[in-house]
């Protein structure tokens, strides 16, 4: 180190000019006039203090004996620090850990445009690479967390029991109804009930066939004696089931908050629903308006269909990514808004004068609608030249739009499929027939590292954006 060593150097005036300092038992005598290069660093800013508790907000502790300054840090970092006085340059070594080393250089004062030419690219891509991973981690520690939470949730409700009457019986039949595939039993039961949903979809389908429509001597429509013993059938199995259900379960609150729970409940409402109407509008003539109630109310059996869900990891997986998809949707139904609305200005301004069907804007909206949706009906087609190249961009457009949200939401319902699948290996592994004595088997290491890393990585980036730095390149303009 020409010109900086102490080791040959000796005099009173040296010793006046030398600072002595301990980074973590690592010992060093510097020369003041070398750390004055860099005033804004740490040591530099250690010459300029008047007092003793000036000195101790720069280090941890001081020996005015003899003059020490004490540092607890890495002493395998410092001699990194110490080239850079030396040389004006920071040199970054593969083998460093480069969150370490990029903190430590920031509580020395060091800014990172230091760093050489030789080194800079490689420090700069290996502290962006996190990043392009940001969405991974994220993914992975929020599909390890919620599993976790949502196995806990499991796991209270299942101990539950223990202080209730015939919890053990109870426990094993709320496992069987509200847990398909927890055993053979469950998986019977799951099987039927998927039959008894589909059997009474294509029950109302075949019914609104004209094949299957019987006719009274007035010729007025009547219910297929066959369609209707498939309906009451259905209904039946539904409210036992849903009673069933609630009758074992753990928590009446929790169970009505449940979507799937309000699900159940919905699907066979409408039948009793109209069961109710109907018998009001034959003991009162002045309403037989509510028939028509009651046939509105018949076409929500529809909803039926969405008991599929509670048997269905990919239909739960696709609730929960609609669920916390919300701000994506919305961007994309504000994209396709955006868009309808200039493509239907444009369709209108062009076509007006020659097309009969795009006359109005609002009649433009449902042509611009159906094109950057790319369904393309083709009741409504520009006839123009211009209207045809409006339409060529607008299909283009649409596209763009909407595969750009579609990308998110996809990654989303990756990642709650994934999760879901988790949380039904974990349930499937829990063992109920005796006393609960332990929590299901989670991987509490993967659950609290990714906690940790999520944390290590913001104070890293709250470092990074410290004013420090701000205030030395100040300084240095």
């Amino acid at each position: 180190m020409t010109g900086q060593s102490l080791e040959d150097l000796s005099g009173a005036n040296i010793e006046e000019n030398v600072i002595r300092i301990n980074v973590g038992g690592f010992k060093k005598r510097l020369l003041s006039n070398m750390l004055s290069r860099f005033p804004e660093t740490r040591l530099a800013r250690l010459l300029r203090c008047q007092s003793k508790d000036a000195i101790l907000e720069l280090c941890d502790d001081y020996d005015d004996a003899d003059k020490e300054f004490y540092f607890d840090r890495n002493p395998a970092l410092f001699p990194y620090v110490l080239n850079f006085y030396n040389t004006g340059r920071l040199h970054v070594m593969a083998e460093l850990c480069i969150f370490s080393f990029s903190q430590e250089i920031e509580y020395w004062g060091i800014n990172e445009f230091f760093i050489d030419s030789c080194c800079s690219n490689a420090y700069h891509c290996r502290i962006m690479e996190p990043n392009r991973n940001e969405w991974d981690d994220k993914s992975e520690e929020g599909s390890t967390a919620s599993s976790f939470d949502e196995i806990l949730e499991f796991y209270n409700d299942a101990t539950k029991f223990d202080k209730q009457p015939l919890g053990s019986v109870r426990r094993r039949l709320w496992l069987m109804l509200d847990n398909p595939g927890y055993s053979i039993p469950s998986r019977i039961i799951s099987v039927f009930s998927i039959l008894v949903v589909l059997g009474s979809i294509v029950t109302m389908c075949m019914n609104s066939m004209a094949e299957f429509v019987l006719l009274d001597s007035d010729g007025q429509p009547l219910e297929d004696p066959r369609f209707e013993i498939v309906e009451l059938f259905g209904i039946g199995w539904f409210t036992f089931e849903l009673l069933a259900r609630i009758a074992v379960a753990p928590d009446l609150i929790q169970f009505f908050k449940h979507p799937l729970n309000l699900i159940d409940l919905v699907s066979i409402l409408p039948f009793y629903l109209t069961l109710v109407i109907n018998l009001v509008a034959e003991s009162s003539p002045a309403l037989a308006n509510l028939g028509r109630v009651a046939q509105v109310l018949r076409l929500m059996r529809i909803f039926r269909i969405l008991k599929l869900a509670r048997h269905s990891t990919g239909l739960r997986s696709l609730g929960a990514t609609l669920k916390n998809s919300y701000k994506e949707v919305g961007l994309l139904l504000l994209y396709l808004a955006v868009g309808v609305s200039f493509f239907s200005v444009m369709a209108y301004t062009v076509e007006k004068e020659d097309n009969d069907d795009l006359t109005t804007i609002p009649a433009c909206w449902w042509w611009a609608t159906v094109s950057m949706t790319t369904v393309g009906y083709g009741d409504v087609v520009p006839v123009s030249v211009a209207g045809k190249l409006t339409a060529s961009a607008c299909i283009l457009a649409g596209i763009l739009v909407v595969v750009l949200p579609i990308t998110l939401i996809f990654n989303k319902f990756s990642l709650f499929y994934k999760r879901q699948k988790q949380l039904e290996v974990a349930m499937r592994s829990c063992d109920f027939d005796e006393d609960i004595k332990e929590v299901p088997s989670v991987n509490l290491r993967n659950y609290y590292a990714h906690k940790v890393k999520s944390l290590m990585a913001s104070l890293s980036n709250m470092s990074r954006s410290s004013p420090s730095e701000h205030s030395l390149t100040e300084s240095l303009h």
